[in-house]
């Protein structure tokens, strides 16, 4: 199957549910999965000993909660992937499908929902599992989320320091627009720091909303290079 494949499929797990996202993770071996519904998180611990958490949310802004648009139809016209009943899911779907392919470089995963309702699963990883959070802070070199709108941007909200921007800017040549909003690695980040790429999708939470292959692509062809590295550097947020 081919990369794009595996976006497209991503793409057309119904909108309204993380069930099918959260059972294609729970396959590999090793995972682990914590709480229910828009509180559920997944998380599987990496095999590399430098390792970095790659993360992604199931859960879209097209829940129970909001207008039922019916089954996902996708529309490829040239790069740009669309679903004429409006919304795509793309934020966090796009996001799901990248951390899938990139499984295999012997990274750590968590899989999260409730991003849309303010990082609920987070919030109720960090309240009854302390342990796994210490974990993710302790046993990695920074955090990479995947739950960016545009094309090549990252933003590291206050979970980053001067160094550590500077070195995403190096190895990637996205730019920072500015420090606003918030996602996971917000309230995840506690030792070390964290940053969130954009992955190609625009209209986040409208019915317009689309997404461009060849930008996410980019995305997914940067991070893999870089990642595969063998030897990637410490970036603590705080060291107490």
């Amino acid at each position: 199957m081919t990369e794009k494949e595996i976006l497209l499929n991503f793409l057309r797990y119904p909108l309204d549910t993380t069930e099918g996202i959260f059972e294609k993770f729970q396959a590999i071996r090793g995972a682990r999965s914590f709480g229910y519904g828009s509180e559920r998180s997944l998380y599987i611990a990496g095999s590399r000993s430098n390792k970095v958490i790659l993360i992604a949310h199931a859960d879209t802004y097209w829940d129970s909660g909001n207008p039922y648009l019916g089954n996902t139809e996708l529309v490829i016209d040239g790069e740009r992937i669309y679903n004429p009943q409006g919304g795509l899911g793309a934020d966090d779907r796009a996001g799901c499908a990248l951390v899938w392919i990139l499984k295999d470089l012997g990274h750590s995963i968590l899989i999260t929902s409730g991003e849309e309702k303010g990082s609920v699963a987070v919030n109720s990883l960090i309240d009854e599992r302390p342990d796994v959070i210490d974990e993710i802070n302790n046993a990695h070199q920074f955090m990479v989320q995947f739950d960016r709108g545009n094309g090549r941007d990252y933003k590291c909200y206050d979970v980053g320091t001067d160094a550590f921007r500077a070195y995403i800017e190096l190895v990637s040549g996205y730019s920072e627009p500015d420090r606003e909003r918030s996602t996971d690695i917000k309230y995840l980040c506690d030792r070390i720091c964290g940053v969130n790429f954009s992955i190609g999708y625009y209209h986040e939470h409208k019915t317009e909303e689309y997404l461009m292959f060849d930008e996410w692509q980019h995305t997914l062809e940067m991070v893999r290079g870089w990642l595969s590295q063998p030897d990637l550097p410490l970036f603590r947020l705080r060291t107490d």
